[in-house]
């Protein structure tokens, strides 16, 4: 008999509806191969819900902050169920991208400079360490959002105008801007699954070049790489996926420039949409939508 499995979206972070859509299609794929399964909020309705549904395994598809962040990790862990994608620390070092760059730096991986605001200086003052430490342009962003939401590249006279859209996140994390071609790699377990490169029309691969099918983003794969160059980046996500101890499936965003990859940033729970990179990347090698989550909840019972 399959496993009865509870899916997790939705959720109240600002990438409620990516969620959504990975929770709908965890489910419709789920539901048409035989399994019984149960699409939950993350409310005050879950207790209930795994108590009557009793399931063997639970497909964490929330996104954002609550989801990935080790929040609701720590809510699960209490219930002794199964469930995929990182635990707790691992979720919460992931989500913190002053603390996971900081964790890169110290394993001698590349990643773009940074310092954080905390909007505790002048500008003026701000400007003089922006262009002493980093240069304009500079990308700056919240410390703790997914899904490049609230990211903008920022020139001096737009700063003042960022950063006061960001002003609710009180402390922000300002990045030297690295030019070059985007490349995303997967990570399954302890597999190093692939890569793919992406040629997005806007600035860069932000919210609406991820999700909006009209935002005409290329999709490039195989990667264009040498072998060494394609061998070193598999080799960096592998490196990073392990050294924030994470498990299941992770996505490393990269900056190919000058010969050098930098790391952007780990995804704990990449997204699992029409549009989202680990099943195309899974698919291109061979893994069915369907494989792929099987993989993740087999992976997500086994003892960690």
């Amino acid at each position: 008999m399959k496993k009865k499995v509870l899916i997790l979206s939705g959720g109240i972070s600002k990438e409620r509806l990516i969620s959504l859509d990975t929770g709908n299609q965890v489910f419709k794929e789920l539901k048409k191969n035989g399994y019984r399964v149960k699409i939950s909020e993350p409310d005050n309705y879950l207790e209930k819900n795994i108590k009557i549904f009793k399931p063997n395994v639970i497909f964490n598809a929330l996104h954002g902050q609550f989801g990935e962040d080790g929040y609701i990790q720590t809510i699960l862990d209490k219930f002794k169920i199964p469930y995929t994608h990182s635990g707790v620390i691992a979720s919460s070092i992931a989500m913190d991208k002053e603390i996971s760059k900081k964790l890169f730096i110290k394993n001698k991986i590349k990643t773009p400079k940074f310092f954080t605001y905390s909007y505790d200086i002048t500008k003026s003052n701000l400007i003089k360490k922006i262009n002493k430490d980093l240069r304009f342009p500079v990308v700056i962003k919240p410390l703790n959002e997914g899904s490049s939401v609230n990211v903008y590249i920022s020139s001096k006279k737009t700063l003042d105008k960022i950063l006061y859209k960001l002003k609710v996140y009180k402390k922000v994390l300002i990045e030297e801007f690295i030019g070059g071609r985007e490349i995303q790699v997967a990570i399954m377990g302890d597999k190093k699954l692939g890569a793919i490169e992406l040629k997005p029309k806007r600035k860069f691969y932000d919210y609406q070049a991820k999700y909006d099918s009209k935002s005409k983003t290329q999709h490039i794969i195989p990667v264009d790489l040498p072998k060494s160059k394609f061998n070193k980046v598999m080799d960096i996500a592998y490196k990073a996926h392990k050294i924030i101890g994470c498990r299941g499936v992770t996505r490393s965003d990269f900056k190919f420039f000058n010969g050098n990859f930098y790391l952007l940033e780990l995804n704990t729970q990449p997204g699992m949409t029409k549009l989202s990179l680990v099943p195309e990347i899974a698919l291109y090698k061979g893994i069915s939508f369907l494989k792929l989550i099987e993989w993740m909840l087999k992976d997500a019972s086994k003892k960690k």
